[in-house]
């Protein structure tokens, strides 16, 4: 009861602070509100990705262009076969498969008839700042939207090897956060949502919100994505590791099977000592260590400790994006 004191107070604290609301017009909010869809995605059961995300997924996406390129959350649409978008209007739409990237997180799908609808500008995420008013938008229009303050830009290390530098965390939360657009004060598209997470601030006292992909991320990636369907240049070492951090402590969760950890011999449960002489101080340390042993096929050599001892295991890494069954349709 304490902590969930400490976070209300929080929360009431960093909206009397800053009380001044969205600086768009009514009539921008209203044709925002029409950019932003509802997703129906169906994926196949022999996807990598079916057991773990699910085969029928729901979220939202926003409209980034008058085609219909639509911009959402890549987990929901990694490794479709089939889309459809709802649009604002309540009309649906069938999607097409454009392009997807892990490392930003991002999504691409293009509807199969221009939507008729109005896409969002672009903004800066790099602007917002701690207190700053935004609008958090899922699709269905005003049921949809729920105004929010940032709380916090930091490192977010999530345990399914993905890292974002400067994400953008919100507060109160949406409750249907997946692939939802964040707007800033003027209407701009900052971010996309992906998590809903129980510290916003990252101060420990439990104020519930959500994180959202800086949408700065995208413009260097987006004409390869669309005419490739990912981004191009050498890929990360990727392990197939589920990794969970207790207390600073890194420990082999889930293993992704015929992945690279799962081939070297890597069983859940064990204790990351090491990763290439030096033991990480955090999930965040131990990405930077790996990502910076060289690309895809690197191989990096990991130290274990479990109730049978101590080992030495060497994993050759791998393409994420080769191991996945990616369906591109566009």
């Amino acid at each position: 009861m304490m902590r969930l004191a400490l976070a209300l107070l929080a929360l009431a604290a960093l909206l009397i602070r800053q009380p001044d609301a969205m600086a768009a017009s009514p009539e921008v909010i209203a044709q925002r509100l029409q950019s932003v869809v509802a997703l129906r995605i169906a994926v196949p059961p022999d996807a990598r990705t079916a057991a773990s995300l699910g085969q029928a997924r729901t979220g939202s996406g926003v409209l980034i262009d008058q085609s219909g390129l639509i911009l959402t959350i890549g987990y929901l649409m990694v490794e479709a076969e089939s889309a459809q978008a709802v649009l604002s209007d309540g009309r649906v739409v069938a999607a097409q498969i454009v392009g997807y990237d892990h490392e930003s997180g991002f999504g691409l799908l293009r509807t199969i008839e221009p939507p008729r609808r109005p896409a969002a500008p672009l903004g800066r995420a790099a602007d917002l700042k701690d207190g700053a008013t935004v609008l958090a938008v899922a699709g269905g229009g005003r049921d949809g939207a729920l105004p929010a303050r940032v709380v916090s830009r930091r490192v977010f290390a999530g345990g399914w090897e993905y890292m974002l530098d400067d994400a953008i965390f919100t507060a109160p939360p949406h409750p249907a956060w997946s692939g939802a657009a964040l707007f800033d004060g003027d209407a701009r598209l900052v971010g996309i949502g992906s998590l809903v997470v129980g510290d916003a601030a990252g101060s420990g006292i439990g104020l519930p919100g959500n994180m959202f992909v800086p949408i700065d991320l995208l413009p260097p990636i987006l004409a390869d994505m669309i005419a490739d369907g990912a981004p191009a240049g050498p890929r990360r070492p990727w392990l197939g590791i589920s990794f969970e951090e207790v207390r600073g402590r890194l420990f082999v969760g889930r293993v992704t099977p015929d992945g690279p950890a799962a081939r070297a011999g890597l069983r859940g449960g064990e204790l990351i000592a090491g990763i290439d002489g030096a033991m990480p101080r955090d999930l965040a340390d131990f990405y930077r260590r790996l990502w910076a042993a060289g690309d895809a096929g690197a191989v990096v050599r990991l130290t274990l400790l479990d109730a049978g001892g101590m080992r030495d295991a060497a994993v050759t890494s791998a393409d994420r994006h080769s191991h996945l069954r990616l369906r591109r349709s566009y």
